[in-house]
């Protein structure tokens, strides 16, 4: 608001200026039909406002005089009507008003919102400034009228704004359309890791919130930030760079701050960076040459192509400046003033090109649009017309025609449709060589040729980033606040990383796979457990049928000779129910083997736990029988009639076998075994088998071990019976069998882990079948078949007395 206020306080005294002058030959000034303005950069923004030499922007100024003069000797465009100009140097903000308020009003008025009077001082449309902020401050004046406002080089994001910014168009690219070229230009060379320097005006500022919003789904993380001014640090700026590792730094800012930061880096000795030059500053001419540029790095940058135009150096050649330059003191206003003494032909065509081309179609764009808006064909344009700034504008809007092989349109925002950019690299001859493109008409086409530029790393890309890249199988895991900085840490087994999706965390392997350590993809567990057509399976399946046969053969051999004294004291029809529980015991054998299911894993214990509980109830009873006969029924007689009356044998074997079936019942109801996928032990594989809960079984086992113990107990007592009568000496050798069995399954299942355990179980199983089979009954089947002569009454009353007579001396 101050600004305007200065700017309207002025305008008195600026209007009245006017009328002191008068007109004079100028460069700045073209009589025609229908005038464009033109702003331009001549001099630098600074003080005292004349300097004796004209910066770059001279160019542009030249570009626009020929454009104009090119258009009015076309027999095509305008015909019989000529275009005439009136340009100003913007040279700073305050004193850029006069001119202007010059170019928006009306026989010396400034009327706004009002339609103007068709008269040759007012103006169909303005082209420039060059700057984003000078445009910035001088834009409202001509979109209140809705003057189309061409800007050849105003790249800030607000001008795509249209409530604001109603009649702003530009031929050249936004700052957008830049920042997405040096974003691909990072990805293209994976520099994750930059620094971003900007201006601290609206086109540097612009330029950094467009930038961070554009990498914010990379992987390109901004380590260092700076606006630069005429008060900045560089010593500062730089040790900060340093400190934080960073190779590559973006400059985001006109000449005029990048030539200190330049010359700053070259006296700092600062070496070894990749700089990024954006289109304001990459095609300069006098940069590259300066002395020690070479050892600060390697510069790179984005520029808009160089359009060459035909027939410009012959004009700039041909114009007669001396003469111009004599006639100074006749001019208009302040800012239509330069000293071209010193200026040759050769500085104005070889400055910096970039904005040529956005000058010359933004002129075209112009002549164009009041081409269509005066009907003009045939030769001839409709001449008794008011033309009204807003009529331009909308045949601008609509703007599509070719020039030097560009389609010249705008989109909806007022942003051009067309070009393109160049890649380009400053070689060691001082010169920017193009090395690459980036079209964005019809599609986006982006190119590097990494071969033709000489890196200051000997030739090796150079790189940029936080933290090194993690080895295959590590996870990024981060390390302060930016993404790309880190630690790599490696993914422990049963876990994978996917960089591609998340490179930060190792997810664990779904059930049924696996992975070792450090691995991107999780592979299928082989799943093992024991079939039954494996060799160990198949012989052991068969060695229980066989003990089937011996239970049954040893059946018959015993009903045969049931009242035979051996059978007698085997147990007599105790033998048969001990014969009949190893056979169904040995059922368990059968369902080690296979793929476990429930029914399976319920069988493969509940047959051995119960029947074989009733085997050792009858050996207990027996084991102790056999004490009580040769030793309790001399000393407790009482205790031998008391156990003979109620039959003591079957009501122990029935109480036993009861408490049993009743804890299994009351166990199993709780939590049956039940199938289960063993990954803990290998990682490679699942072993199928069966979850027994141990809370829930720890009693019918305790019953077993109870059983165990008491018949090893009494038959151990029964050590000392006559040596041919060695029945007590069976049981005892085949309970201790029974019990270096389990011990030697016991350690094998502590040390292996593997599906063929299950083997090694069914074997234990019926290992402690067999021990009863082959130590008790065997030797009575000898007896009974080849030592008939031992198997009498008198041969057993013989052992008794004698055994009696001992013991009771």
């Amino acid at each position: 608001m101050r600004l305007f206020f200065a700017s309207f306080c002025l305008l008195g005294m600026s209007l009245k200026a006017l009328t002191e002058y008068t007109d004079a030959v100028s460069e700045f000034h073209l009589e025609g039909d229908y005038l464009i303005g033109g702003l331009f950069d001549i001099h630098p923004v600074s003080t005292p406002l004349r300097h004796l030499r004209p910066e770059p922007g001279f160019q542009k100024f030249q570009t626009m005089r020929f454009t104009v003069e090119e258009i009015n000797n076309s027999t095509t465009l305008l015909p019989n009507v000529s275009l005439g100009y009136e340009i100003f140097d913007h040279c700073s903000d305050i004193s850029n008003f006069p001119g202007i308020f010059d170019l928006i009003s009306i026989n010396g008025l400034i009327e706004p919102w009002t339609e103007g009077h068709q008269n040759v001082s007012s103006v169909v449309a303005v082209t420039g400034p060059f700057t984003s902020t000078q445009a910035i401050n001088v834009a409202p004046l001509f979109m209140a009228d809705l003057i189309p406002m061409v800007s050849y080089s105003s790249s800030s994001s607000v001008f795509s704004y249209k409530i604001n910014y109603g009649s702003f168009l530009r031929t050249a690219h936004p700052n957008s359309d830049t920042i997405e070229v040096i974003v691909n230009i990072l990805l293209h060379f994976n520099w994750r890791w930059v620094a971003f320097l900007n201006s601290d005006n609206d086109y540097g500022l612009d330029g950094l919130d467009i930038f961070r919003e554009r990498i914010e789904k990379t992987e390109i993380c901004m380590g260092y930030s700076k606006a630069l001014n005429e008060n900045s640090d560089y010593s500062n700026i730089f040790k900060q760079i340093n400190a934080y590792r960073i190779s590559v730094i973006i400059v985001f800012s006109p000449i005029s701050f990048v030539e200190p930061l330049l010359d700053s880096a070259i006296r700092l000795n600062i070496t070894n960076k990749v700089w990024v030059a954006s289109d304001s500053w990459s095609l300069n001419k006098e940069l590259p040459k300066k002395e020690g540029l070479k050892h600060i790095g390697t510069v790179v940058g984005v520029s808009q192509p160089v359009v060459p135009i035909p027939g410009f150096r012959e004009f700039i050649y041909s114009t007669d400046r001396q003469h111009l330059c004599g006639e100074t003191g006749q001019l208009r206003l302040c800012n239509q003033v330069y000293n071209c003494s010193e200026l040759s032909d050769e500085d104005i065509y070889a400055a910096d090109p970039s904005f040529s081309f956005f000058v010359y179609s933004a002129i075209y764009a112009i002549a164009h649009a009041l081409h269509n808006t005066l009907q003009c064909g045939a030769g001839r344009c409709i001449n008794n017309m008011t033309v009204y700034p807003h009529m331009v504008l909308a045949e601008l809007k609509k703007s599509n025609f070719t020039l030097l092989n560009q389609n010249i349109h705008f989109d909806e925002n007022g942003d051009p449709g067309f070009g393109s950019y160049s890649v380009v690299f400053w070689n060691h001859r001082g010169e920017a060589q193009e090395v690459g493109f980036y079209h964005f008409y019809p599609s986006a086409n982006f190119s590097i040729n990494d071969s033709e530029i000489q890196w200051h790393t000997n030739g090796e890309i150079p790189v940029s980033m936080c933290s090194q890249e993690c080895s295959v199988g590590f996870a990024e895991k981060p390390n302060g606040n930016h993404e790309c900085c880190f630690t790599c840490e490696i993914c422990p087994n049963g876990t994978y990383i996917n960089t591609t999706e998340d490179p930060y965390t190792c997810v664990s392997c779904p059930d049924g796979e696996w992975s070792a350590e450090g691995s991107t993809s999780c592979s299928l567990r082989v799943v093992e457990f024991v079939p039954f057509t494996d060799a160990g399976a198949v012989v052991i399946m068969v060695a229980a049928l066989v003990l089937v046969g011996l239970n049954l053969a040893v059946s018959v051999l015993f009903a045969i000779n049931f009242n035979t004294p051996v059978v007698r004291s085997a147990g007599g029809p105790m033998c048969f129910l001990i014969l009949i529980c190893l056979t169904l015991s040995s059922l368990s054998v059968y369902f080690y083997f296979g793929q476990p299911t429930a029914a399976s894993c319920v069988f493969r214990f509940l047959p051995f736990l119960l029947f074989y509980t009733v085997c050792l109830a009858c050996f207990v009873v027996r084991s102790f029988q056999i004490v009580c006969i040769f030793k309790i029924a001399a000393k407790l007689p009482k205790l031998y009639s008391w156990w003979m009356k109620y039959h003591g044998q079957w009501l122990v074997i029935t109480v036993a076998s009861a408490i049993q079936a009743l804890l299994l019942l009351i166990g199993y109801s709780f939590d049956p075994p039940k199938p289960f996928n063993e990954t803990f032990w290998y990682q490679d594989k699942i072993v199928l088998d069966c979850d027994i809960n141990f809370t829930a079984t720890i009693s019918s086992v305790f019953l077993l071990l109870l059983l165990c113990g008491l018949c090893f107990i009494f038959s151990y007592m029964g050590k000392d019976l006559p040596k041919n009568y060695n029945e007590a000496k069976s049981i005892t050798f085949c309970l201790l069998l029974l019990i270096l069995t389990w011990i030697f399954f016991a350690t094998e299942y502590i040390l292996y882990y593997g599906k063929y355990i299950l083997t090694l179980n069914a074997l234990a199983v019926l290992s402690s079948l067999y021990s009863f089979l082959l130590w008790y009954f065997l030797p009575k089947c000898v007896i009974i078949i080849f030592q008939p002569q031992r198997n009498t009454q008198q041969y057993f009353q013989g052992l008794i007395q004698s055994y009696t007579k001992t013991i009771s001396q």
